[in-house]
Parts: structure tokens; sequence; C-alpha cells
């Protein structure tokens, strides 16, 4: 791709400009691992989860699962958010984001709202802990994977990291819009699908194998918090070109979820 090609990308130190009426441009900190023209589905899924938190907002109703579709590349620069409801309810509602860029919908979200109650009696999990970021060594993934969006991230890996299964921590200190405005929910699910990268079985680059995610899927069974999202991570790779990531994800306070990624194996 030649330099007139690249995307026009806004200038600043956060992911996307706010343009008005559902419409944003990314900056180089939103910028793909896999084309330089490209942004990286992280920052893109914490946008569309941004707008689906503010669509018809309820104060009795919290956003319990996201759903990501992958339908193409992500281009870098201008893109136009929609987001509808499709399933209105008083106790459950599925409300839905699509990403336009360049004429086409480049990714689909649907996201289940249900109505919240008191279950602090009852309240349990069974996913384990992981070690704070402060028992943890700095990680530079930068080192392994290219693009603006790997480098706006500090990371920090505990011990035991290997290729196929690591946890990792993630911090940015670049807000998710040049709004500053976002909530903890939005800022820390634009983290998310960096973990299909954190583990990886084989490394990227020609004479490996590409394994991008078709999809990322989010489960909440608690509104997760703070400025810190943890990952315990494993990668499947099955013998027929497919493989899978999967996550339990955590903040400060825990575990809030897990994540799943769906891929596709490609010779480079």
């Amino acid at each position: 791709m030649t330099t007139a090609e690249l995307p026009v990308l806004a200038d600043g130190d956060f992911y996307y400009e706010v343009l008005g009426e559902g419409r944003f441009r990314s900056t180089i900190h939103a910028q793909g691992a896999w084309n330089v023209h490209e942004q990286h589905m992280a920052p893109a899924s914490g946008i569309m989860a941004d707008c689906l938190d503010r669509h018809e907002p309820r104060d009795d109703m919290r956003m319990a699962r996201l759903s990501y579709e992958i339908l193409g590349l992500i281009p870098g620069g201008e893109f136009e958010v929609v987001t509808t409801t499709l399933r209105p309810g008083r106790t459950i509602e599925l409300v839905q984001a699509e990403l336009v860029a360049e004429g086409r919908v480049a990714i689909r979200a649907t996201a289940w709202r249900m109505i919240t109650s008191d279950t602090t009696a009852v309240a349990a999990f069974e996913d384990p802990r992981i070690p704070a970021p402060e028992d943890c060594k700095p990680y530079d993934a930068s080192s392994i994977w290219p693009g603006g969006y790997i480098a706006s991230l500090e990371m920090r890996i505990a011990e035991g990291h290997r290729a196929g299964s690591g946890t990792v921590w993630l911090h940015t200190e670049h807000p998710l819009t040049d709004k500053k405005d976002s909530s903890d929910l939005a800022r820390l699910i634009g983290l998310v699908d960096t973990a299909n990268g954190i583990a990886a079985r084989v490394p990227p680059g020609k004479g490996s194998y590409a394994f991008p995610n078709l999809d990322l899927q989010v489960h909440m069974y608690r509104r997760p918090e703070g400025q810190w999202l943890g990952l315990d991570n494993e990668v499947s790779f099955g013998t027929d070109g497919i493989g899978l990531t999967s996550t339990v994800l955590h903040d400060l306070q825990g575990p809030f979820g897990r994540a799943e990624q769906i891929l596709t194996l490609r010779k480079s």
C-alpha cells in the first residue's frame, strides 16, 4: 500500500476524535497489527461499547454480554457507529451497533442488557484470581507486534507465561476519545481483543502463521471497574485451520467475566 492510500488520521493522545452524530476519526494509537491502514479490533470494540453504553441508557440495567462479528478489514480514519434497539423489554433488551467505514459495515455488535437486582447474599465466582500488576514484570509486546495500538499499551506479564498460555495485565494512558468521558466498561472492553496476541502459539510474521480472529464474545457476571485489565489466557489451534483463544477477564477487584475469539489460521 502506498503512502497516498493511507487513511487520514486524527492527531491526538487518544484513540478517537469525536466528530458528532455518531461519527469518529481514529488516531495512530488505534492502528492495527496485521495491516498499517486498518484499525485494531480492540479500540474499535471499545468505541462501539461506548456507543452502546450511551444508547437509550437505563439505570436499572447493564450490559452483560457483548458479541462482535468482524465482517472484514476495519479501515483507519473516519467512520460512523450506528446504534439501534433490536428487542426492547422490561427486564432484558438487545441493542446493536454497526461500525460503518468506506461504505460498508466492518463490525456488527449486539449486546444483551439485563435488569439488575441485589444478589449480594449469593454472589460468588469460581475463576481463580491472578497476580496483581505490581507482582508482574514489565512486558514489551511491541517487540513482537507492530502497530500504533500495541505501542500505546503498558503491559505486565505474570510468571509462567509461555506460548499458548499466559497472564498479562494491560493499561493505557490514552482516553478512548478526545472527550475523555467514557465509562470504565467501555475503556476496558477496548482492551479485551488484545487477548489473541498475548500468548500466541506461534510468532507472527513471514514463514509462520497469521491467526486473526473473526469474532469477539464477552460475557460479564460483574460490571468491570478501574483502569487495568487482566487477561488469563489459553490458545488452542485445531488441525483444520481453525483455532480458539479463551480468556478469563479481570479488573483489580478480581475476575468479572470471560472472552472467546474464534481464529482463522493462515500460512504467512
